[in-house]
């Protein structure tokens, strides 16, 4: 497909699996900004950014990382889903989120080891006990509940008016570690071989599939290495999901999507060709990972991608999807962001101040 074609192809609709269609190829990322409540409510402060957003032009809204348990807590003002007070916020904030016609999407959350211990006031919870962050393994029931914790979720999500769910597998946190045979240690039906590992995200997703129907938009987001994560593994969980014919999307976060993979085994293609040379067959593939121009944005669709996830981009402008619509060379402003700036694209004083944590992003 020829560049104008793909540019030309922005505006088209992904139909996905369960019906469900989204009005162009850009999703927002689950992006972590420490807007909300320290009891998990929506704040105002986190649904103006998130509905600036899908009012900005993106096909689909996802919300930050929202934690499923309290114990579960990654960072200061996360966005919570687990309890039913806060279905009032969410459905404030998905019915702003449909009005642009952007679909609604709840990530489903759980940091495990990453829960910091002074946020969740104990011990962090973990498949198998890690001496270096002091978290405790989980029992047997515990890991039970945990999964039927993330499916109860999916329901509050539903409740709430999100039109879907996407289960968060990447970057270290609690289903990732469960992944990872570097820090899964466990001897049960949990633990082990592969497919023992990643069995308590595929009981979250028949469990999710079966509560919440065939039409509920459903997505699963992976890490392809670090983490303890495997390349080759990785892919063996994504075919696997793809053939279980109940996830609508993968969404594979790479960091840098054309980079070559860190095992040197799987050197000589990037990251992104190992995933595109899948049978995907219904199922959608999204990537994130440095996508931050409106040439990335024709890289990686020219390969095989259906949808691109945005994240820098999307907080230095809220309308970049329009943007790169009409501009297929179009490029965000120059780093450090002003201040003044970043307050024009809809981030407080909180989020202004985690990401002056990201070295050079923010100036006076």
């Amino acid at each position: 497909m020829c560049r104008n074609e793909i540019m030309k192809s922005l505006k088209d609709e992904i139909q996905f699996p369960c019906g469900l269609s989204m009005k162009n190829r850009f999703m927002l990322a689950p992006l972590t900004n420490t807007q909300s409540h320290e009891d998990g409510v929506l704040s105002d402060d986190e649904f103006n950014w998130l509905t600036m957003r899908a009012k900005g032009g993106f096909g689909l809204t996802m919300s930050c990382a929202s934690h499923v348990q309290a114990i579960g807590k990654g960072f200061p003002g996360q966005l919570g889903i687990f309890g039913n007070e806060h279905i009032e916020g969410l459905k404030r904030l998905t019915d702003e989120i449909k009005s642009h016609q952007s679909l609604a999407v709840a990530q489903l959350h759980h940091a495990g080891m990453r829960s910091p211990e002074d946020i969740i006031g104990e011990r962090p919870v973990c498949p198998s006990d890690d001496e270096e962050t002091n978290s405790r393994a989980l029992t047997l029931d515990e890991v039970k509940g945990l999964r039927d914790n993330f499916i109860e979720a999916g329901v509050r999500a539903k409740k709430a008016g999100y039109e879907g769910a996407e289960i968060h597998g990447a970057h270290g946190y609690i289903l990732c570690q469960f992944l990872s045979s570097d820090i899964n240690k466990r001897d049960d039906e949990y633990g082990g071989t592969l497919e023992n590992r990643s069995r308590i995200i595929f009981e979250i997703v028949d469990g999710i599939r079966n509560e919440c129907g065939s039409e509920f938009l459903l997505g699963v987001r992976l890490s392809a290495e670090r983490f303890g994560i495997k390349l080759g593994e990785t892919k063996e969980v994504c075919k696997k999901l793809i053939d279980t014919n109940k996830i609508d999307f993968l969404d594979m976060s790479l960091w840098d999507s054309f980079k070559e993979p860190v095992e040197e085994e799987h050197k000589g293609r990037n990251l992104l060709e190992h995933f595109t040379e899948l049978d995907f067959k219904d199922v959608k593939l999204t990537v994130a990972g440095n996508i931050r121009t409106g040439e990335n944005v024709h890289e990686v669709l020219n390969n095989k991608v259906d949808f691109v996830t945005v994240g820098r981009a999307a907080i230095l402008h809220h309308d970049f999807p329009e943007r790169v619509i009409e501009n297929s060379n179009f490029e965000p402003i120059e780093l450090p962001a002003s201040r003044s700036h970043l307050i024009k694209e809809g981030l407080s004083e909180k989020f202004i101040k985690y990401m002056g944590a990201w070295p050079g992003f923010v100036g006076e």
